[in-house]
């Protein structure tokens, strides 16, 4: 039996973009979801799961009758899904009466229950959120009710507002496949068995790394995974060294010779490290507006040679003050209010 698991897809959102996609990302969501279907006819793939938190928010009833437009072209493929906790079902959701196609199977019970696809020798088990917020280690004592050769567990959660998961219980429970969301770094808890497929597309700035889905087959020999990278683009946190050599233009190109090797289509946050020469300082507003930045960050400090400025001003107001940090680490806190203090000192001269 051969599937694709998929979680976090987030329709709906707007996601951080920067200046060259702030327009287009909403969209691209729905593309890469698309993707994924197409993929799904193409490869007459058997199972679609769906592990929570397919929209955003509660989804429109156009947004439905879009999805299930989708799901209804696949020729083979059935599709099993749960709520999660964004989109929960909410008293008045769309989700409590919408009529899917026939090869859509919803566990939006509250409770767990199950899909019973025997033309695939499997059963697919869940239940979904009513509310935003679970506290309680409800996939605790899960197990499957032996209904077909193959069970699957499709779960939503891993944190304490959202359902807190023992690995080592769902390790123990007996399914042959336990496929999460809400975690939207792609990661095997278990190799082959236990995995969150993360976010199809990264929603946020925090979202970092690739994404996409996983692509699976379960045989008389037990369960094969692969991950499949399929997103548009990327955040990603371009960490920069400076050097005292460098000036706020050499700095920039050094951005844009990262920006080229790591992917023009990516959107970044660039943040600077080092010694800078203290009488340079950077634009960080110019920075953030080359290429796709969505911000900068200057963690750099000044280079100051501050034995020759305790030399030059023993006497004054700026001696004293570096001669209160004697003996103070490089690196530490003490140093950092060091050299805020000097910058402070050496502009109220200027």
């Amino acid at each position: 039996m051969r599937f694709i698991h998929i979680a976090d897809v987030h329709l709906g959102a707007q996601p951080d973009a920067g200046p060259l996609y702030s327009e287009n990302r909403q969209q691209e969501l729905w593309d890469t979801f698309e993707h994924v279907i197409h993929i799904c006819e193409e490869e007459q793939t058997d199972l679609l799961l769906i592990a929570g938190d397919l929209f955003h928010r509660q989804p429109l009833l156009r947004e439905l009758k879009e999805v299930d437009h989708l799901f209804s072209t696949l020729t083979l493929t059935k599709v099993v899904l749960i709520a999660g906790n964004h989109d929960y079902i909410r008293r008045d959701s769309y989700y409590r009466t919408f009529e899917w196609s026939d090869n859509v199977y919803p566990l939006f019970g509250e409770t767990l229950e199950y899909a019973d696809l025997p033309e695939l020798g499997t059963a697919v088990y869940g239940f979904s959120y009513h509310s935003r917020e679970i506290r309680e280690s409800r996939y605790d004592g899960i197990t499957p009710g032996r209904v077909e050769p193959i069970e699957i567990l499709l779960a939503h959660g891993g944190d304490q507002k959202h359902i807190p998961i023992d690995i080592r219980a769902l390790s123990s429970s007996g399914f042959d496949y336990i496929a999460l969301g809400h975690i939207h770094k792609p990661q095997a808890m278990e190799k082959d068995r236990i995995i969150y497929a993360g976010a199809l597309e990264p929603v946020d700035r925090n979202d970092t790394g690739p994404h996409g889905y996983i692509r699976g087959e379960i045989t008389e020999s037990g369960v094969r995974t692969q991950w499949i990278p399929c997103a548009c683009r990327e955040y990603v946190h371009l960490e920069l060294s400076v050097e005292q050599s460098d000036t706020e233009g050499s700095v920039r190109e050094k951005i844009r010779k990262c920006i080229y090797e790591k992917g023009n289509q990516n959107i970044y946050k660039v943040i600077l490290h080092g010694k800078r020469d203290a009488d340079i300082s950077f634009d960080i507003k110019r920075i953030a507006d080359m290429g796709n930045i969505l911000e900068a960050v200057d963690e750099t400090s000044p280079a100051y040679d501050l034995r020759l400025l305790l030399e030059e001003n023993r006497d004054n107001l700026l001696g004293q003050y570096i001669a209160r940090f004697a003996g103070c680490e490089e690196g530490s806190l003490e140093y950092e209010a060091l050299c805020e203090g000097v910058d402070a000192l050496l502009a109220s001269r200027e």
